[in-house]
């Protein structure tokens, strides 16, 4: 297996450390040179990729890659990957099989807390998810195309090492607004690592919510991390008084529980199924600050 990743950052790291052993190469983009030291210490051979051409080392690299993760974010002008590769797939990668797309569960807009699942009609609400779903279907349309299975994972808020609610209760950003009846999702990288690898193992096609089994109200996870601290938690803010960024405005305007199920019918069992695992993990391995 030679792996390629675009966009090689907090997920597509994990995904590699994960297939370190496993895959005979892996290597991926990141926008800045700063950034390879990082991506080495990953087992990721890396590349500089800033989405206005396609290098010719890249090019040269797609031609041994047999399973392609896309981890960009799509621009207005659509997706980069595709605007300067997708017309070279075909000749530049004669051997790839399978593609993983990492998409968003805010595609689905917003549902007033009720439960989706793949079968959920999109319907997203944000400029951001109307262009995550413009993505989604230009990478199905490539994929059906050159006749390669094509997995698209929609992923719930993510946390893990350096990116989690420790962290922000150590620096002063963590914050509980309360807005009544609120539910969201989150999901510990080190699942989408490994939904990832069991999806690329079987050349797995479709739709799959990558997600924990705990949708709950943001301020809980707050509350719950404190606790692990042995710290006060911040004063609970009511949602209509606090002062927000307008993308932190437009997130709370999105209300829903999302189903995992499609991802278990395939047998993967999630290693943090809620977030009271996931925080209990990284703090007893003591490795919560990455």
């Amino acid at each position: 297996m030679h792996i390629f990743i675009f966009g090689a950052g907090y997920s597509g790291q994990a995904f590699a450390r994960e297939m370190g052993e496993t895959a005979e190469g892996i290597a991926g983009t990141t926008r800045t040179a700063d950034n390879f030291t990082a991506l080495q210490r990953a087992g990721i051979a890396p590349f500089l990729f800033d989405g206005t051409s396609a290098p010719a080392e890249i090019v040269e690299e797609l031609s041994r890659t047999t399973h392609l993760v896309v981890s960009i974010s799509p621009a207005k002008t659509g997706d980069p990957v595709l605007l300067h590769f997708g017309n070279l797939l075909r000749d530049a990668a004669p051997a790839l099989e399978w593609i993983g797309y990492l998409s968003t569960v805010g595609v689905y807009g917003d549902h007033g807390g009720e439960w989706v699942s793949e079968d959920t009609p999109p319907r997203p609400v944000s400029a951001r998810s109307i262009e995550r779903l413009a993505a989604e279907r230009s990478w199905q349309e490539l994929a059906s195309a050159h006749s390669v299975p094509l997995a698209i994972l929609r992923l719930s808020g993510i946390y893990g090492p350096g990116r989690n609610a420790f962290i922000n209760l150590e620096n002063g950003t963590a914050r509980r607004l309360i807005k009544p009846g609120q539910m969201f999702n989150r999901i510990h990288v080190d699942d989408i690592a490994g939904s990832l690898a069991l999806l690329a193992s079987r050349s797995a096609e479709g739709i799959y919510n990558i997600t924990d089994d705990e949708p709950a109200p943001p301020q809980d996870v707050v509350t719950c991390a404190a606790e692990m601290m042995g710290v006060e938690p911040p004063p609970e803010v009511t949602f209509e008084t606090a002062e927000l960024s307008p993308m932190a405005r437009s997130f709370y305007s999105e209300n829903k529980r999302v189903s995992n199920a499609a991802i278990k019918k395939l047998g993967y069992r999630f290693r943090h199924p809620g977030y009271r695992q996931g925080l209990t993990s990284l703090w007893r391995e003591g490795n919560w600050k990455g």
